[in-house]
């Protein structure tokens, strides 16, 4: 019976990556010795065999009621409470675990399901002692729950898998020793050396098989969680974007939003991050959890950190509070925590809440700073839409043509803080789409933090820099006692771009975040530090490329040289003869393509043509923005085929009536006739546009 209960208890603590493992120790135990007490009492009284697994139920769910569920009455009975508690940890709890951060705050709403779980594969694992192969299923069951949760990898996995092996083995060799019919002991005597036949090898087979997973492994793989795509649902609300307040905000300064104390300078607070664009609108993609015991730093982030703490009071007002972009902890409230963007939000908040915060902040040598590179990895949703002429350029010009790099987003950040205002005073402009955006880029020049964060962030993304956009509040000088409160004057929005290895780093177009006439701390300090670096206009490079090790002496590893080299130039061959028909079943299938679709497909065609024969543009260059491009370069036919072709889009995609199937046929006739302009190209211009492998790729 001691084995059953181990083999029960093991997958339990299974868990502890989830909650912890001390925090499962005290209710896991609880069960352990409820099921032994109970399964002993039912021994020496033959009278309460047949109902051992209703007392071994009962007693747990009292003794779980007692710590994990909020106890019971005087008398030993349980409240509607804990039967709602109960009731919760098998209905919920798991569920809400999921839609947590880990570690999981280790909460009896939460919490509950292990010690459940553990409680019933204890009190069948009892009972089916007769059978020792099938009382052994309880607690595997239990075993592929904690590793659907969270998968072990590598030596740990293998030291569990050992030692629930040997739990289970002793389960095969004793359970026939503890059968309730004494009068069979020949019968045990020999079940028991069959088992201790059948239990050798498989422990042997077991150990062997472990330590060769072990050294071909050792936990490289990433493992399987349920954890994966499980978010909390946000209840929808009436709050207003933020960005949209920023101008209402600055109207009325002295309006009080929250206060702090912190025992560090902070540089700014976030509400909310926003990641999509659309052309007429920002929003986010967060994906929000329940914020469990502590958050860990980012995984893109290695760097080391330095952590902070405040003590908040929030204003009654929308359900975000303020926040840091990568918080730790959170005590005084509950709220949901989107990980990637650090915003933390209470659904359903309606008045004043208090709250500790403690975040992590990179260290970061402002050298590295200056010439570091951006995170390819980082996820920006959206297509911005239709960008409006002009602003193309305008990008390329506002980062002085650098590839992609910090030091071209520093190289934006100072454009836009030297060729345009800021706005005070009254008739504040408002809106942060293309209409209002391209009225600021172009004509006035003159914003508040919404269009220069909104601009910034259009426009690197334009170039190819990662980048989001912030709203939230600069942090004023504090009092005397340390004390800050913040007011409506504090709005800010600011742009955020992802540097490898240090995160998303927050950026000031407006040259206003640290307007205490203070110098600004931390990831800001060293943010300003890189930006006086900057060299002059004239004076701009690229930043070399990272470029690999030295040769470090290792032995050269040979290999047939002809061969490779042949199967290379084989595949070669193959590749470049297959370009020409991969291209032509491509268009095969646009064209079956009807309606609005077809329309669209035909000015895929045209836009993988024009790529084919080198001409440069971006994913949101329209059809009249090609034409004008080729203009002087293509024959006359190209530009009349791209202007034909982008009346036909704007009926199909912007009239509300669609396209017909005749408006896909009209779209491919103008496609037809740009494909007769480029075949008037030189031959060396042709060939190289007909076997070129990029218009293979998917343009976006």
């Amino acid at each position: 019976m001691g084995c059953v209960l181990l083999a029960a208890a093991v997958p339990g603590l299974l868990f502890a990556p989830v909650f912890g493992l001390w925090p499962l120790v005290p209710p896991i135990a609880v069960v352990l010795v409820v099921c032994f007490a109970v399964a002993a009492v039912c021994a020496r009284l033959r009278g309460l065999r047949p109902w051992r697994p209703v007392l071994a139920l009962a007693a747990g769910l009292l003794a779980l009621a007692e710590v994990e569920a909020g106890g019971t009455t005087m008398s030993g009975l349980p409240t509607g409470q804990t039967i709602r508690a109960l009731v919760s940890g098998v209905t919920q709890s798991w569920q809400l675990t999921l839609q947590s951060t880990w570690p999981v705050r280790p909460d009896a709403q939460l919490l509950l399901f292990v010690p459940l779980a553990v409680l019933f594969a204890a009190v069948l694992g009892i009972e089916l002692l007769r059978w020792p192969g099938t009382a052994l299923l309880p607690s595997l069951a239990v075993l592929g729950l904690s590793q659907a949760f969270t998968a072990l990898t590598g030596p740990v996995a293998t030291a569990v898998a050992l030692g629930y092996a040997t739990a289970a083995g002793g389960v095969l060799v004793s359970s026939a020793s503890t059968s309730d019919i004494p009068s069979r002991a020949t019968r045990t005597a020999r079940r028991s050396g069959t088992a201790l036949l059948l239990v050798a090898p498989t422990v042997v087979l077991g150990v062997a098989a472990a330590v060769a997973v072990t050294a071909v492994d050792q936990g490289r793989q990433p493992a399987y969680s349920l954890h994966h795509n499980q978010f909390a649902p946000v209840p929808p609300g009436p709050e207003v974007n933020p960005l949209d307040e920023v101008a209402a905000r600055l109207e009325r300064p002295d309006v009080p939003v929250f206060s702090y104390t912190a025992p560090d300078r902070v540089d700014r607070w976030r509400l909310v991050v926003l990641d999509d664009f659309t052309g007429a609108g920002w929003s986010t993609g967060a994906r929000y959890q329940r914020l469990g015991a502590e958050l860990a730093v980012p995984a893109p982030v290695t760097v080391p950190t330095t952590v902070h703490s405040a003590r908040i009071t929030a204003g009654a007002g929308e359900s975000w509070l303020p926040s840091q972009a990568m918080p730790a902890t959170v005590t005084g409230a509950e709220p949901l925590v989107d990980p990637a963007s650090g915003m933390l939000v209470v659904p359903g908040r309606d008045g004043p809440m208090a709250y500790d915060l403690t975040w992590h902040e990179p260290d970061v040598d402002p050298g590295l700073l200056a010439g570091a590179a951006l995170d390819p990895s980082a996820a920006i949703a959206g297509d911005l839409g239709v960008i409006p002429p002009g602003v193309s350029e305008l990008a390329r010009t506002a980062t002085a043509g650098l590839r992609p790099s910090f030091q071209a987003a520093l190289v934006l950040e100072r454009y836009l803080s030297q060729n345009y205002r800021v706005a005070t005073g009254a008739d504040l402009p408002t809106g942060s789409g293309w209409p209002q955006l391209r009225d600021f880029l172009l004509t006035t020049k003159r914003g508040t933090s919404e269009q220069f964060a909104a601009a910034y962030v259009a426009l690197a993304r334009i170039v190819g820099i990662p980048a989001r956009l912030a709203v939230g509040f600069r942090a004023p000088a504090p009092a005397a006692d340390g004390h800050v409160v913040v007011r409506n004057g504090d709005v800010l929005a600011w742009p955020e771009v992802a540097v490898a290895g240090v995160g998303w780093v927050p950026l000031d177009p407006t040259g206003s975040a640290s307007d205490s006439g203070q110098a600004p701390p931390g990831l800001a300090e060293v943010t300003a530090q890189a930006r006086v670096g900057l060299p002059p206009p004239p004076a701009l490079v690229d930043p070399p490329l990272p470029t690999g090790g030295p040769d470090n002496g290792s032995p050269r590893i040979t290999f047939p040289v002809r061969q490779v080299v042949t199967g290379l130039l084989a595949l070669t061959v193959l590749a470049v003869a297959g370009i020409p028909v991969a291209r032509t079943i491509r268009t095969h299938r646009r064209k079956r393509r009807k309606g609005t679709r077809g329309v669209v497909a035909a000015w895929e065609e045209v836009r993988d043509l024009l790529r084919a024969h080198g001409v440069r543009f971006t994913p949101g260059t329209t059809a009249r923005d090609l034409a004008r491009v080729t203009e002087s370069t293509m024959d006359r036919s190209v530009v009349d085929g791209l202007m034909s072709l982008a009346r036909q889009l704007d009926v199909a995609l912007w009239s509300g009536t669609g396209g017909a199937d005749g408006m896909a046929a009209q779209a491919w006739s103008s496609t037809r006739t740009v494909r007769r302009g480029l075949g008037r190209r030189g031959l060396r211009a042709r060939l190289r546009a007909w076997f070129d492998p990029g218009s293979l790729i998917r343009f976006r």
